[in-house]
């Protein structure tokens, strides 16, 4: 078998607090004088959230978690810090495009506001790529849990930065638990964001079903789903996302955790693949879930039994799925091409 960490690949479903290794954020915690939840430094078999049940006490159990890792992070040497380290990461991986997702609005009290905040995120990346070649995009990200106005907030600070080249915004989104706020609300935001040349990519379908998914495309536009793996209840939906071209960013790992599959078996890869759906594997929030990018496709290999042919295919779709300049992406289907045909 071909290393997976080997294989060419653009990762599309990363968020900056749940990207960071549980080392640093211990060493931030230390620094700002704060305690962690045992459960964020011991887990249960090394994953700080194991399992949660499918419901608002489940999501709650995962938001505690990833509320006190984000605390830890209250400086610009610490945001930087969490940028380089996940573009280090990701470059281990085989990676050749990072899309990285954050919400400035958590970190800008500490920077002097959501334009520094951002800023120092974009400046990092630019940084980071230049030194590691992994071509880096921004997404900004509203959440679910606070006020559509702000979102519209971030839509135009977004649209500020945007742009196709290191250090800019590639696409706007929406994030946290898909049973809070109208999703028709925010579709202001992402008007101004794609007035803008930002594409959409919201989170839908994960914790709610088809019904939401069609309530997302329909009302943000996207180009992709955070997630999506709900639309394979519903073939038409499927049909429909595949005529669209809108790609689903499948986190197998943060599904089973968050108790949307009993098992990773049950991540209905073949059922979007089969319908025509692109599907870019993602991590989501490793410091969580326990597993980053390779994880997913060494589950795809080894639980979904996968082949190669295949494992390049989802490859492709993730590059195909990215928002980088067509010339990378070309250069880096060579290179999954290449991968293919080398000496297993």
């Amino acid at each position: 078998m071909r290393p997976l960490s080997e294989l060419p690949k653009a990762h599309l479903h990363l968020h900056f607090t749940g990207s960071m290794r549980l080392a640093t954020v211990v060493e931030l915690a230390a620094e700002a004088g704060l305690r962690l939840p045992e459960a964020l430094l011991t887990g249960v078999g090394g994953t700080a959230l194991d399992v949660v049940p499918h419901d608002v006490r489940g999501w709650f159990r995962f938001q505690r978690l990833y509320d006190a890792a984000r605390a830890v992070v209250r400086t610009e040497g610490a945001m930087r810090r969490v940028v380089r380290e996940a573009v280090a990461d990701d470059v281990a991986e085989g990676s050749r495009r990072l899309e990285l997702q954050v919400d400035p609005t958590s970190y800008a009290p500490y920077v002097g506001g959501l334009t520094p905040a951002l800023e120092i995120v974009l400046d990092e990346a630019a940084t980071a790529a230049r030194q590691t070649g992994l071509s880096v995009g921004i997404v900004v990200a509203s959440s679910r849990m606070r006020h559509p106005l702000e979102a519209r907030t971030l839509a135009r600070l977004a649209a500020k930065h945007a742009g196709g080249g290191p250090g800019q915004v590639v696409a706007f989104g929406l994030s946290n638990d898909e049973r809070r706020g109208s999703t028709g609300e925010f579709a202001a935001a992402f008007r101004i964001a794609r007035e803008a040349g930002l594409p959409g990519v919201p989170h839908g379908g994960e914790l709610l079903g088809p019904e939401h998914v069609r309530e997302v495309v329909d009302s943000l536009q996207p180009v992709r789903l955070g997630h999506g793996v709900r639309a394979a209840e519903d073939r038409a939906l499927l049909d429909e996302l595949a005529d669209r071209g809108i790609a689903a960013e499948v986190c197998p790992a943060s599904n089973v955790s968050l108790g949307v599959y009993h098992e990773a078996r049950a991540v209905p890869l073949e059922v979007l693949r089969a319908a025509g759906v692109r599907v870019a594997l993602g991590a989501d929030d490793p410091l969580l879930f326990g597993s980053r990018l390779v994880a997913q496709y060494e589950a795809a290999r080894h639980v979904h039994a996968l082949d190669d042919d295949a494992l390049a295919a989802l490859a492709r779709d993730s590059i195909e799925a990215s928002l980088a300049p067509e010339v990378d992406k070309r250069r880096w289907l060579g290179e999954v091409d290449t991968w293919l045909v080398s000496p297993a």
